[in-house]
């Protein structure tokens, strides 16, 4: 048990007449400041064959916010949610920080986990990386824009990509005074954040097939971070796709969509 209590998170659960019964479902989940919203046309790809559930982690989306953003509590909650879909196995696919999420439950319950798929991250802890980020979505906070435009404005006085912004302003709601707001559990992101960078929990290795799709513009899975790889994922196959940074799964969809649907079926 951990210290944090587990939360209900709100999931997308599709399959639609052409999916088949009998292939397991596939689980989705997200990176940090991500959501099962930036998946949905991948999901309306996979769910022509199996059924498919994307989560919205704790602080996330559309679920609670709540305090402990450890490795252990976050895939307690994503086996919580599959426990409440009667779900007792399947494919597990985490992008970034959701691939240590998919990684720590892999490892805690190997037979919920009929194989695992990380995209573009490695078991091993990263640099501080978001401050900008944070900064961006704390000026809007206090900022109170009334319009996307003035929202972006506000976060271009700290990011200056504007993909990435887009990818922010995903995170962005009109409260009911009309204003736009953050809908992320920031403060509680930010206070979780040695854990978020922190290695995966569990007790590895997870002897399960395995698959990690990588950008070949990204340093996420750099080459010298494979044998820290091979610990956690002994049974894992890298796969790197070309013109692909750390958000592959939008650089490249239909080589990542097709990667994914091509490993599962073969398990």
């Amino acid at each position: 048990m951990t210290e944090f209590a587990t939360v209900d998170l709100h999931v997308i659960d599709q399959m639609n007449e052409t999916a088949s019964e009998d292939q397991l479902p596939l689980v989705v989940i997200h990176g940090l400041l991500g959501s099962a919203d930036n998946w949905r046309s991948h999901l309306k790809v996979w769910q022509r064959r199996r059924r498919v559930i994307a989560v919205d982690l704790r602080n996330h989306g559309r679920s609670p916010h709540a305090e402990g953003m450890s490795y252990t509590v976050m895939s307690q909650d994503v086996l919580k949610a599959l426990d409440n879909l009667s779900i007792e196995r399947a494919h597990i696919l985490g992008h970034s920080m959701g691939g240590k999420v998919a990684m720590t439950l892999a490892c805690m319950v190997p037979e919920r986990c009929a194989s695992l798929i990380a995209a573009d991250i490695a078991p091993v802890a990263y640099q501080h990386g978001h401050d900008d980020v944070f900064a961006a979505l704390e000026r809007v906070r206090k900022g109170k824009p009334t319009n996307r435009r003035d929202a972006d404005a506000l976060l271009a006085e700290h990011v200056a990509s504007r993909p990435t912004r887009l990818f922010l302003a995903t995170n962005l709601v009109r409260n009911s005074d009309g204003e736009m707001t953050v809908r992320v559990g920031l403060d509680e992101i930010q206070r979780g954040y040695e854990s978020i960078i922190g290695k995966p929990d569990g007790d590895p290795p997870f002897e399960g097939p395995a698959l990690v799709l990588r950008g070949a513009d990204s340093r996420y899975v750099s080459d010298d971070m494979l044998p820290a790889l091979r610990g956690v994922l002994p049974k894992a196959r890298v796969v790197t796709l070309k013109q692909a940074g750390h958000w592959l799964h939008a650089d490249q969809p239909e080589a990542f969509q097709q990667a994914v649907e091509a490993f599962i079926t073969a398990q």
